[in-house]
């Protein structure tokens, strides 16, 4: 577990990520990070919840027509 202080940024307060952490959630400047809600407290990661959601729906829907896609396939 690491600690890290809350840091002024122009207006706004932020968290300065050491390169650790950049290195171990393979992020860069620039890139979009997502902060979610956990029974924890909170979790950061780097990939948009909502994608999990919608590739569920396609794995779904995949699922569905499978004979479909495989008839298509031949």
């Amino acid at each position: 577990m690491q600690t890290l202080k809350l840091t002024q940024i122009g207006n706004s307060v932020g968290v300065i990520l050491p390169k650790e952490v950049l290195a171990r959630l393979k992020l860069v400047k620039g890139d979009t990070v997502y902060v979610t809600d956990t029974p924890g407290g909170v979790a950061l990661t780097p990939y948009d919840p909502s994608f999990d959601e919608q590739l569920e729906l396609g794995r779904e829907f995949m699922r569905e027509y499978k004979d479909t896609f495989r008839a298509l396939a031949k």
